[in-house]
């Protein structure tokens, strides 16, 4: 079982394929504000984008840390089962 929550995350993505996608799309969308901060001015419905592509990245952030943590419990459970 992983010893910390950056392990558990690594093997999260190469094990669980909900994890992988939620991790991907969040990804894709730093990088599109990476994008968007490159850019020395930004119209209004681009500063609308920016607000909505912050919103759903931590989204996705929240939905991998509920998954990280559901397994990391269930390590624990096992763990604590074992000993």
């Amino acid at each position: 079982m992983p010893t910390d929550f950056e392990e558990l995350k690594r093997q999260l993505l190469q094990t669980d394929e909900e994890y992988r996608q939620l991790a991907t799309q969040h990804h894709d969308l730093d990088e599109k504000l990476h994008n968007l901060a490159d850019r020395h001015y930004l119209s209004e419905p681009e500063q609308l984008e920016e607000v909505t592509l912050k919103k759903r990245k931590l989204q996705l952030k929240d939905q991998m840390e509920s998954i990280a943590r559901r397994h990391g419990s269930r390590g624990e459970s096992a763990h604590a089962a074992r000993g």
